[in-house]
């Protein structure tokens, strides 16, 4: 009987049992679509990212390197370690920007959470031209900073304002200096920066006040609730990640607040409103000594890191 030979080999191309492909093998449909969403992905994030390490990593990474430095522009940057930051603990002028930027914190964060909170619920009410209110009360803070410090520095005017006047016509016989005095320049301060943020934070206030399911003021009320007991127990609580949200930027505001001051009293009278940022300025700017300027800068950078970091972690012991 006839035998027919039968070649067992693979045709050209096939991949055989555990070996490679042969040389016309063709990519597999799924490997070029995942190579071509791949770069379809890069092509939208290296623009952003290019950007973020041109004008903030860079920048940062070039800071923390100064901070270690003494460098006045005018010549190489002299390696000096840790000087700089030893340095801080001796000097009386930036525990004094310390001082004054924890105090205005520690009024401006509270004050204004409370004010831009308050707003909001008088303005989250079906009221006749209520949108008119609430652009009233947003638009000084897009309003020029500059414009807003010489206004009210001429309404805190200690013989000609009007702050002044109607304190003496309410019978105060010794108004406040305001921006003249040592004791009452940072209060001025913290007033103008309360009024000027408040319609900013007001308008994120009112997105979460309209986030809070209506149901449950109507099982509030159901339930014999009085209006405090529905904004303590219903308001409050559905607030909580906007008000969480609120309160990191606010501090992170606080912290780095200059341009205010900077118009408004220049640090003075004395050093009664001298705040880090501008002594991060006027050390960097002003003096030349960018090394010690930037040493302040990552003490401030450092602040604020870690109140954030405590932030997040009370509110995240919080939910659990």
């Amino acid at each position: 009987m006839a035998t027919i030979a039968v070649d067992e080999r693979p045709p050209a191309g096939a991949r055989g049992p555990g070996g490679p492909p042969g040389r016309s093998s063709r990519r597999r449909p799924g490997s070029r679509l995942k190579r071509r969403n791949t770069l379809i992905g890069w092509s939208f994030i290296l623009p952003n990212f290019v950007g973020f390490a041109v004008l903030t990593l860079v920048p940062v990474i070039t800071l923390f390197y100064l901070s270690l430095t003494s460098w006045n522009v005018f010549g190489a940057a002299e390696w000096v370690g840790l000087d700089n930051f030893a340095r801080l603990l001796r000097d009386g002028s930036y525990h004094t920007a310390l001082t004054n930027t924890v105090y205005y914190a520690a009024f401006h964060i509270p004050l204004t959470l409370a004010a831009s909170l308050g707003l909001a619920l008088l303005l989250n009410r079906k009221l006749r031209g209520v949108a008119f209110f609430r652009t009233v009360a947003f638009f000084p803070y897009i309003t020029s900073i500059v414009a807003i410090a010489v206004v009210w520095n001429m309404l805190f005017s200690p013989e000609f304002g009007p702050v002044n006047q109607f304190l003496g016509a309410l019978g105060v016989e010794n108004p406040p200096g305001w921006t003249t005095s040592a004791d009452w320049s940072m209060p001025a301060v913290i007033l103008v920066s309360i009024w000027r943020d408040m319609g900013y934070y007001m308008l994120l206030f009112l997105a979460g006040l309209q986030t809070v399911p209506a149901e449950l003021y109507e099982a509030a009320r159901m339930d014999g609730a009085n209006g405090w007991q529905r904004f303590w127990n219903v308001t409050i609580p559905c607030l909580r990640p906007t008000t969480f949200f609120i309160t990191v930027m606010l501090t992170i505001q606080s912290f780095k607040v200059f341009d205010l001051i900077l118009v408004m009293t220049n640090g003075g009278p004395g050093q009664s409103t001298l705040v880090l940022s501008q002594y991060i300025y006027a050390k960097g700017f002003v003096e030349n000594q960018f090394g010690y300027a930037s040493a302040v800068a990552v003490s401030l950078f450092l602040i604020c890191i870690l109140i954030t970091i405590f932030q997040f972690l009370w509110n995240k012991r919080r939910d659990a």
